[in-house]
């Protein structure tokens, strides 16, 4: 991995932490509303921001969790979700299609963090966790389409890395 790859992803890791950390109080519930999920957006432009962003998770899930099992089951739905459209983006190559692709991914995923508040709170009804935990990753990352193809106008994320 060159230099500028390692930088970069560390400082994706770096603002992934850091966003989190200003909605924690938001961002470890059954609504699961993070604003540093609009960094899994990157992985559309580029599939090396993989490791920036489930790092950003790992340490985010570390340091800002109530549970330790976001360590497995956060980084499992991250590393898993990233993992589905690196491998869409080889046959898919329009960007908006990957974008809106990217967000269905990551909110249908959410099934596996409703398991883990399942197991953390065995009274929590699995099927209403999966709704509001699906939903407050559909918004973060339906508002985050718009912000990252424009940030991405400016800032050339494809190659940026």
């Amino acid at each position: 991995m060159k230099a500028r790859t390692l930088v970069i992803n560390a400082l994706v890791a770096a603002l992934y932490i850091a966003v989190t950390a200003l909605v924690a109080p938001i961002a470890f519930t059954s609504i699961q509303f993070r604003i540093s999920e609009m960094f899994n957006h990157l992985v559309v432009f580029n599939k090396r921001y993989f490791f920036g962003i489930v790092i950003g998770v790992l340490l985010s899930n570390l340091l800002l969790s109530p549970s330790k099992l976001d360590l497995i089951f956060g980084v499992a739905h991250s590393a898993i979700s990233l993992g589905i459209i690196i491998l869409l983006s080889k046959y898919i190559k329009d960007v908006w299609a990957l974008l809106m692709l990217n967000t269905l991914v990551f909110t249908f995923n959410m099934f596996i963090i409703a398991w883990e508040i399942k197991i953390i709170e065995p009274d929590a009804p699995f099927f209403l966790t999966w709704l509001t935990t699906g939903i407050g990753e559909f918004a973060v990352l339906a508002i985050g389409i718009p912000i990252m193809y424009a940030l991405n106008k400016r800032l050339r994320f494809e190659k940026l890395i």
